[in-house]
């Protein structure tokens, strides 16, 4: 088993699930004690929530080529970064190091694209609905992606912040995810893509009439896949 590297804390919330989903996933694999081999460096997410605000993406890419160094340095043969928003910055986190990127992007296109589908609605935090770097990396495998109009975009931009990164799930927020998400299959979106980790504490299968693509678990999945594959 490869050892994962995991760039987390952005939130601890999600980073959590995560872990949580790691470990369940290599005992579901290989059975009795087994656990996932992993190191973690968790950054102060109010630093980066900062940098996020003040748009300078630059300095976010230091600082996380920086743990990714460190991660590399302590023995990580995979990298895998536990944020659909901080994919802006993997090209710095790739020049910095030697230790492959799982790079959600592909991981959640190669779901999509597995359940035969073409047009996908996206949710996320509003520097990934709104700028190029997730939509493009996605859009590259042959799909077109939907994101909602500004006023949802608005709506699933605060919950993420104001509330899931917290740890606070309101049933209120629940229901106005769904309308959104409705709202993007009126306009022919044929699954969902649950594109921040935060989302799937919030919902899930149940809350829309299509598939949804939690991107954590695919992201999990996809990094067992390569940290156990055989000629690893």
């Amino acid at each position: 088993m490869r050892r994962i590297g995991l760039l987390g804390g952005m939130s601890w919330e999600s980073s959590a699930l995560f872990y949580d989903l790691l470990n369940r996933g290599v005992t579901e694999r290989l059975g009795g004690l087994h656990s996932a081999r992993v190191l973690m460096s968790s950054v102060d997410f109010a630093e980066i929530e900062e940098l996020q605000r003040a748009g300078d993406w630059d300095r976010a890419g230091e600082v996380l080529a920086g743990e990714a160094k460190r991660l590399e340095a302590a023995g990580a043969e995979l990298l895998v970064l536990c944020t659909n928003t901080m994919h802006k910055v993997a090209p710095a986190i790739e020049a910095a190091t030697g230790v492959p990127l799982l790079h959600l992007g592909d991981v959640t296109a190669a779901a999509v694209r597995r359940a035969g589908l073409t047009t996908i609605g996206l949710l996320g935090t509003r520097f990934t609905m709104e700028q190029h770097f997730y939509v493009d990396r996605i859009a590259r495998h042959g799909i077109a992606v939907l994101v909602p109009p500004p006023e949802d975009r608005e709506v699933v931009h605060r919950v993420i912040y104001d509330e899931l990164v917290l740890g606070v799930v309101r049933d209120e927020s629940r229901t106005a995810y769904a309308q959104v998400m409705e709202r993007l299959v009126a306009r022919g979106a044929e699954g969902i893509v649950l594109g921040c980790t935060e989302i799937e504490l919030l919902v899930g299968a149940d809350d829309t009439s299509v598939p949804v693509f939690p991107t954590t678990q695919l992201h999990v999945d996809a990094a067992l896949d390569a940290a156990l594959r055989e000629d690893a």
